[in-house]
């Protein structure tokens, strides 16, 4: 692409971190699939934006179905471009936006990995040992309490948490803010690590979980974290943070049945996304039944 669609494609960028304010990690999601497109532009002989037709947003989708990128990154992918269309619109460089009605390839939804309450008891009620150790486990009864993303536990801050009303404010994704509740478990966990959190802490430094040079903790370091602790109290699987989060909704969709309440622990906009947790409930009730109900087991002689 020429010089000229090059500029554009960073003052995009300037304008969703300056103006979206939007985070390190979706800031580098956007900027992944648009140079994508842009290669895919260079090897189409596309020289500026208003020659990106809708066919040859459906030639994109092709190709990167074909190299093996999933549905849900390709729709991803449309959407930074739908986007930057519609940037380019309002200021006059487009007439209409080519990806608008393209649609990725379906793809199985994968249900979310959560754990039993045996296993998240098996992992939280570890002892804790030194402060690094102490501020792992603060992490998890967090997650877990309260249902939070890792860039929503690691963008955490002093203020952000209330142990005497037992609530945290979390910015989640498109920077909305939602109160969450924190456990009486976690509250206590929380309260142990602020004891000892500003021993190790920089100057200055307003971040809730901090990392060895008392900055704030990175969403890598937590993910290496997490791994190491479940490998060390027995759970071998490789274990991500949002396991616990997942984990939570899981557990209080199974004892309240309260679709809409797991819906604002979680910061869904839409209840559509939050009703993947009653597959994991059906699958958990489809699996008492053929155990217990007298017509679904299976004779003990196989006839």
């Amino acid at each position: 692409m020429d010089a000229s669609a090059r500029n554009w494609l960073a003052d995009f960028k300037r304008y969703l971190d300056e103006q979206r304010r939007l985070s390190p990690h979706t800031l580098s999601n956007y900027s992944r699939d648009l140079d994508a497109i842009v290669r895919f532009c260079d090897s189409a002989g596309i020289s500026h934006w208003g020659e990106l037709s809708v066919h040859g947003v459906r030639a994109y989708v092709a190709q990167s179905h074909r190299r093996g990128l999933s549905g849900r990154s390709i729709q991803r992918s449309l959407s930074s471009l739908r986007s930057f269309c519609r940037f380019l619109i309002k200021r006059g460089q487009l007439n209409s936006n080519p990806a608008q009605d393209i649609r990725a390839p379906k793809t199985p939804r994968r249900l979310p990995h959560s754990l039993d309450v045996d296993r998240v008891q098996k992992l939280l009620d570890g002892d804790p040992g030194d402060w690094l150790s102490q501020r792992d486990l603060a992490m998890m009864e967090l997650m877990y309490s309260s249902a939070l993303r890792l860039a929503e536990l690691v963008g955490l801050d002093l203020q952000h948490i209330d142990l005497h009303s037992g609530e945290a404010r979390v910015l989640g994704k498109g920077s909305k803010t939602r109160i969450v509740p924190i456990g009486n478990k976690a509250a206590a966990v929380l309260s142990a690590w602020l004891s000892v959190r500003a021993e190790h802490c920089a100057d200055g430094e307003s971040a809730l979980f901090i990392n060895r040079t008392g900055t704030r903790i990175s969403p890598r370091s937590v993910q290496q974290r997490l791994r190491r602790w479940a490998l060390k109290h027995g759970l071998h699987s490789r274990l991500h943070p949002h396991a616990l989060r997942h984990s939570c909704a899981t557990h209080v969709l199974e004892s309240s049945g309260d679709l809409r309440a797991v819906q604002e622990l979680l910061g869904h906009a839409n209840l559509a996304t939050t009703q993947v947790y009653t597959h994991l409930d059906f699958q958990r009730l489809a699996q008492v039944y053929d155990q217990a109900h007298p017509r679904a087991r299976k004779s003990r002689n196989g006839s």
